[in-house]
């Protein structure tokens, strides 16, 4: 599997023989980016927003998911969950991604740290993307919580301050100071297999693709 971050809560995840996944393309003229021109197959929408919700920057989509529920595309099963709230402007949905037991869960815009009863609900996480930068989503102490509470085998911080970016953000630093790392693993893109995973929580700090 290979995970890249294009800022923001976007990103591409690829597996060979399975569908590819684009989570939360963003409208690059409305938060100070360049705008985005991927290509997947299925696209997952966490929160109705111009930084979430930009369907139009992927081409080649067949299914794009902005709901709760449950789904099996093209052999990845997908899980989604409300949280935050039920109206239009609080909700966000959070999405667990099952590569044949090889599990992503995408956070997307969640702000604040959810019930007991709904971490549960995501089982076995391997790797974790996490929002960590506050402005309307959780900040360095919340995300950092978070991951104690879910344990993954991997945390990939998302949605931080960025050059140029509009959205006024915290930068990574605070979060990987809550989570005590000081030397974080930095790379282009993750390649990860179930093999491979560590067993005690590493965090990884993707280079923006933009």
């Amino acid at each position: 599997m290979d995970i890249t971050w294009y800022g923001l809560s976007c990103f591409r995840i690829t597996e060979r023989k399975r569908p590819t996944i684009i989570s939360d393309p963003y409208n690059g003229k409305s938060v100070g980016l360049p705008n985005l021109k991927l290509k997947g197959d299925i696209v997952t929408i966490s929160h109705d927003a111009p930084g979430h919700n930009n369907v139009t920057a992927v081409s080649g989509m067949a299914h794009c998911l902005a709901g709760p529920g449950e789904y099996e595309i093209g052999g990845v099963f997908i899980t989604a969950i409300v949280t935050d709230g039920n109206s239009d402007d609080a909700r966000n949905v959070i999405y667990v991604y099952d590569y044949n037991g090889l599990t992503v869960a995408h956070l997307g815009d969640m702000q604040k740290v959810p019930p007991q009863t709904q971490i549960e609900a995501l089982e076995e996480v391997n790797i974790l993307l996490v929002p960590v930068g506050g402005g309307n989503s959780l900040n360095a102490a919340q995300a950092s919580e978070l991951v104690s509470m879910i344990d993954p085998n991997i945390v990939i911080p998302m949605h931080y301050s960025l050059p140029n970016l509009k959205p006024e953000l915290e930068d990574v630093d605070r979060f990987l100071k809550e989570m005590g790392v000081t030397e974080p693993k930095q790379e282009e893109s993750l390649r990860i297999s179930a093999s491979n995973l560590p067993d005690e929580t590493e965090t990884v700090i993707l280079v923006p693709k933009i």
